[in-house]
């Protein structure tokens, strides 16, 4: 990556707000960010002792886990010093790519993932009596390291395009963290084409794991009515449901914030922290049911 930047630091500076709001903000994303990490660690516990968790379905859920508590802890400790820094909340400028790297990669990683499991939900519906040999150890684990791989790739991609561009503006970033369309504002040459690229690359990604999910889920409700009894059907219902609710949670605000033509101006910050933060409540609270459901 060639850097021909003039900053050194970026003053993270979040959303245009009253100074008396500080206090609040600070004490919700604590709690938000302390209940995410205690909720994730908790499940993976209680995935990694009982051995009736120990199944594919569970195998992704553990690495949703994973992810879901690191894409909080790379962004929310900034988040936590915004508040309370009057004139902003520096960040060097590796650590911005970093930051920019990390969030992207784990958002990438995760899209993918919701696609597997979603596939995974497919097999064991539609294919109750090969699902165990289908998915086995070893096509979870290639399944597994194919997300990963392909979210470190596609997040390499954005990070090299945004911070190949010289930076010699004003470095202060309207925004909580590291994000590509708020830095690209502080480049000092023409954005279009990276812009451009940018969106065509995420456009790619998030449109194309949608249109497999909902293939999937096509096919899942296809063989649900299937189903001779309610019970039964109930059951396989229950078990996609919850996974549903997420996905248009996930998907939702990230086509908001990233492929909406336009300007990304003060509503798409908002979209971005409820999709870093809150929205991870509406995750926690998926994968906690399905534990809990599952385990009894």
């Amino acid at each position: 990556m060639t850097n021909m930047s003039l900053v050194t630091t970026f003053i993270l500076l979040g959303l245009p707000r009253a100074p008396e709001l500080d206090t609040l903000l600070f004490g919700i994303f604590l709690v938000i960010y302390v209940l995410t990490v205690v909720g994730n660690l908790l499940i993976l516990l209680v995935i990694i002792v009982n051995p009736h968790l120990h199944s594919p379905m569970y195998y992704f859920l553990t690495n949703l886990s994973f992810i879901d508590m690191w894409f909080s802890t790379v962004t929310v400790p900034k988040m936590l010093m915004t508040p309370v820094s009057p004139e902003g909340s520096p960040i060097s400028f590796p650590s911005c790519v970093a930051q920019l790297y990390s969030f992207h990669f784990l958002g990438s990683t995760e899209c993918f993932l919701y696609t597997v499991m979603a596939y995974d939900r497919f097999l064991a519906i539609s294919y109750p009596l090969r699902y165990a040999s289908m998915m086995n150890e070893r096509m979870c684990a290639i399944l597994a390291t194919t997300t990963w791989l392909s979210g470190s790739l596609h997040s390499a991609a954005q990070t090299a395009l945004t911070f190949h561009l010289p930076f010699c503006r004003p470095n202060q970033i309207q925004h909580y963290i590291c994000d590509a369309p708020a830095i690209l504002k502080l480049a000092c040459a023409d954005t279009s084409t990276v812009e451009m690229v940018i969106f065509v690359s995420i456009g790619v990604v998030a449109s194309g794991c949608f249109l497999l999910i909902v293939l999937s889920y096509t096919s899942i409700v296809h063989s649900i009515l299937k189903i001779c009894t309610s019970e039964g059907r109930w059951r396989a219902f229950q078990t996609c449901v919850s996974h549903c609710i997420v996905v248009l949670c996930f998907f939702g605000p990230g086509v908001f914030i990233y492929l909406r033509p336009g300007s990304k101006e003060v509503v798409d910050r908002i979209v971005a922290v409820f999709y870093t933060e809150v929205g991870k409540k509406a995750l926690l609270k998926f994968k906690d049911k399905v534990v809990y459901s599952q385990s009894k």
